[in-house]
């Protein structure tokens, strides 16, 4: 290949990569902010009505690891079926795909419903405001087979390198639920039940129209007399299968449960980090927390990007074509640093104010732009993370960053915040730099992992991998 040849690659590759990424990044900060307006409008009821709504939170995260899971090993799976143009893969993984999302939407939202009342009892919340918080995390728990589509069918579409459409269902579901939120916490006085059924609401609606767009996405359920199209109601009946097919929810699960386990230990670390900060006093754990919610907005740019390197690295192995794959890996990592690079920029300069939007407390504001300044400098290592991560779930590559995620958070993190706190009794700072710590060392695991491995391509006997 020629130099010019070259670069024209990998600018259409790049431009390629771009596009997929900006429907993705947009759909994280419609999320994003959608969890502001959401903390903005319950917090005007009082404390009671935000820790009502709050004390769930992270049950809730543990609930949606599994779906997050099973999404992530689909998207892998279709991505590498739809680079070899292998349709017929295709549709059977897309069956599999919603048997499993009403299996685990029936026995997640079954079982979130069965212990609702005692969460909040666990989490050690409040007597006063348990009643009220199992309420809210029952009402959110009904439409749980709509969640679970949105993660699970929502990764199977993406994975055919349409991210548009998901976005703009996003965009909907999230409007809707702003306006149900305003209309039923306010007009209809319902408070912190009336977000529930707003939250309610707008999933069940966001799911049916992911699971619509899903029957519809001609790679997954084809027309047989006509591949590639869909024509009426009856043709998506006839591709739909809910038999259980082994081999593909075998190969499901082995990308998948690492994935899971990644996510539990994740989830399960950032409680206890949570707790070794409450008790360094009211102040400090109000800067610790309003400046992690803060810094979430920054890292849209790295986990957009991961989404569409996952789908197109999956794509070029199906294709097998270890060139094109090569220069997806070199992108991403390039895009994506350099983007957190700008991220953790803004983030510098601006987050004085960024903390003034959330709280009034002058020392909150001043400690939480401190914390906020020092993590900034560490937003490359954490864009290399999460792209690393993308790349080797887009691979079907899951074991190691597991490994990578329990080491780092419990022998990194928490081991050293351990000590900062109980046995050196340092301040806030240094707990950051744990934190800091932590995101720098999977950075460097992942990127020495990869490096000494090698690239994997399906069918070549010669090429291995550490994975």
């Amino acid at each position: 290949m020629t130099q010019s040849n070259s670069q024209l690659r990998y600018r259409d590759l790049l431009r390629k990569m771009i596009m997929l990424a900006i429907p993705t990044m947009v759909e994280q900060i419609l999320s994003t902010l959608l969890q502001y307006v959401d903390t903005a409008m319950v917090g005007r009821l009082g404390e009671q009505a935000t820790a009502s709504v709050s004390v769930t939170t992270t049950i809730g995260w543990l609930v949606g690891s599994m779906s997050y899971a099973l999404g992530t090993a689909v998207l892998a799976l279709v991505s590498r079926a739809y680079g070899a143009n292998d349709r017929q893969k295709g549709h059977r993984i897309a069956n599999q795909a919603l048997l499993l999302t009403l299996v685990c939407g029936i026995v997640l939202g079954g079982v979130s419903i069965l212990l609702s009342p005692f969460i909040p009892v666990w989490m050690q919340a409040e007597e006063s405001i348990r009643h009220q918080a199992s309420v809210y995390f029952t009402i959110i728990s009904i439409p749980m087979v709509f969640r679970v589509s949105t993660a699970i069918l929502g990764s199977a579409v993406r994975a055919t390198q349409n991210t548009k459409t998901p976005m703009l269902i996003t965009l909907f579901s999230n409007l809707l639920n702003i306006v149900l939120n305003y209309l039923l916490i306010y007009p209809a006085g319902l408070g912190v039940t009336g977000a529930a059924i707003a939250s309610a609401i707008s999933f069940t609606i966001g799911g049916a129209l992911m699971f619509v767009l899903f029957i519809r996405t001609s790679f997954l359920y084809p027309d047989g007399r006509n591949p590639g199209n869909v024509h009426s109601t009856e043709d998506w009946k006839r591709g739909i299968s809910l038999h259980p097919d082994p081999a593909i929810l075998k190969e499901i699960g082995r990308i998948g449960i690492p994935v899971m386990g990644t996510s539990v230990v994740s989830c399960t670390g950032y409680v206890v980090f949570a707790g070794l900060v409450s008790g360094m006093g009211t102040t400090i754990f109000a800067a610790h927390s309003i400046a992690v919610t803060a810094e979430e907005i920054f890292y849209i740019p790295g986990y957009g990007l991961r989404t569409a390197t996952s789908a197109l690295v999956g794509a070029a192995l199906g294709e097998k074509n270890e060139q094109k794959l090569t220069i997806y890996c070199r992108i991403s990592v390039a895009l994506t640093v350099g983007m957190m690079f700008l991220s953790g920029l803004v983030l510098f300069f601006v987050a004085q104010p960024l903390m003034s939007v959330f709280t009034p407390s002058e020392p909150v504001i001043e400690l939480g732009a401190q914390m906020l300044r020092l993590v900034a400098f560490s937003e490359p290592f954490f864009g290399l993370m999460v792209v690393m991560q993308g790349i080797m779930y887009g691979m079907g590559k899951t074991r190691y960053p597991f490994l990578v995620e329990a080491f780092s958070m419990w022998g990194v993190r928490i081991l050293f915040t351990c000590l900062t706190v109980h046995v050196w009794h340092l301040s806030l700072r240094e707990v950051w730099y744990c934190m800091i710590a932590d995101n720098v060392c999977k950075a460097l695991l992942l990127a020495g992992g990869f490096i000494l491995g090698r690239l994997y391509i399906p069918g070549d006997s010669e090429k291995k991998s550490l994975y």
